[in-house]
């Protein structure tokens, strides 16, 4: 079954936690103990509704405070699809947790309160998913419930936000407009009659119609190696085979290659999953390839059709969200770890700071204190093979890892 993740963002109170929580609730996805301690805790605190938000914030002090401060996943499926929402904090403090769950997600929800509109924590949603190219984006304007469900206040957020997206530099973005009630569960997972002058669809509605062609970001066929499998059986004596996950694009049997970083050529001979045998490995398939002539192929090389290089350097610039409470500072050495591949590198300077609520840049910054984001270059002791992380959102990205405490410290997209 085809897996969505989606990342969620919000100011506080904007009601992340209680729209998941119905959307578990309405998809019957909640077990019966779950929903038994929802009803009890909802009435021991006096509400006349069931607190959806108890379904999902986990830490004790998300449950005292009526706030997410972790990233938390949350699993649960449909007929058509499986989901796996990545709730993450709307605090500007919690900056770095927002990035690490949309990081990896396909598409993405930002609440908007319908009280409040497009607020300064809005912009900053908004320009980490530009950031990090989340190409399908819902932005669900929620409580429409406490402004009488009023078409005049959504079509206010929706011209507010408009002007937002024009100061995005990612335009093959989808951005979808819904208004909902999270808590009365109206165009959450069916359509309300409560706002008949809305013509689209329920935001599970959108969900589920997303084709996984259009929200997964296209790219070159990269095949980083993770295994090399040597059977060395009676059967499988002269066997060797090399396992990965391609991402990207498709490489097909037939397919000239270059393996990286020798840059020794030869062709695509089989295409292997388990006992099976395909003609084409899709992108985000796991397989294993054989190739016509033997040659020296490690884990950590990569595998990349004959006239589609990536870049190859010992140096680079990327953006970097710093994730750290001690400070990225210029002559920093870090270990970058670019997909399996580790090497150490040495921050060269720091270009500019980024206001992420599209306010623009600081310049002449010695130093990035947790949860900023900056434009960085280093330099490497040896060469990596990458893309710029527009073309590329798999290998145009890294983290960042303290060689003393070996904390990951930061997370960079290559420019």
């Amino acid at each position: 079954m085809e897996v969505l993740k989606i990342a969620t963002a919000g100011s506080v109170d904007d009601g992340k936690s209680t729209l998941i929580g119905r959307i578990l609730y309405d998809t019957k996805s909640l077990t019966t103990d779950k929903l038994e301690a929802i009803e009890k805790t909802s009435k021991q605190r006096g509400y006349d509704y069931l607190d959806f938000s108890l379904a999902t914030d986990g830490l004790v002090a998300e449950r005292e405070q009526g706030i997410t401060i972790d990233v938390a996943h949350i699993y649960f499926s449909t007929k058509k699809k499986s989901y796996i929402i990545a709730d993450t904090p709307g605090h500007v403090e919690y900056t770095r947790n927002m990035v690490t769950g949309a990081s990896t997600s396909q598409a993405s929800i930002i609440l908007i309160d319908a009280r409040k509109g497009v607020i300064e924590q809005t912009n900053r949603h908004f320009f980490i998913n530009n950031l990090l190219r989340i190409k399908d984006v819902v932005v669900a304007i929620n409580k429409m419930d406490l402004v009488d469900y009023s078409e005049e206040v959504y079509n206010k957020i929706k011209a507010d936000f408009s002007e937002l997206m024009s100061k995005r530099d990612y335009q093959d973005q989808k951005i979808t407009f819904i208004p909902v009630s999270a808590l009365k569960g109206d165009n959450v997972v069916n359509k309300t009659d409560k706002m008949s002058w809305y013509k689209g669809e329920a935001l599970l509605e959108h969900l589920e119609q997303l084709d996984k062609a259009d929200i997964f970001n296209a790219g070159t066929p990269r095949f980083p190696v993770q295994y090399v499998i040597r059977p060395k059986t009676e059967d499988f004596h002269d066997y060797r085979g090399y396992a990965g996950k391609v991402y990207g694009g498709d490489l097909s049997v037939g397919d000239d290659i270059i393996v990286l970083p020798s840059k020794t050529r030869s062709k695509i001979k089989d295409i292997y999953f388990y006992d099976e045998k395909y003609e084409t490995a899709s992108r985000r398939s796991s397989v294993t390839i054989t190739l016509e002539n033997d040659i020296n192929v490690s884990r950590g090389d990569m595998i990349v059709k004959e006239n589609d290089l990536p870049t190859i350097d010992k140096q680079f610039t990327a953006n970097v969200c710093w994730m750290d409470s001690d400070q990225l500072t210029a002559g920093g050495k870090y270990i970058v770890q670019h997909g399996i591949n580790k090497v150490l590198a040495k921050v060269d300077r720091i270009n500019h700071k980024i206001n992420p609520d599209y306010s623009g840049f600081e310049k002449d910054v010695t130093g990035l204190k947790i949860n900023d984001i900056a434009s960085v270059t280093f330099k490497l002791n040896k060469p990596i093979f990458y893309d710029q992380f527009k073309n590329h959102r798999t290998n145009g990205s890294f983290i960042l890892i303290d060689p003393q405490s070996n904390n990951t410290v930061g997370a960079g997209f290559i420019q």
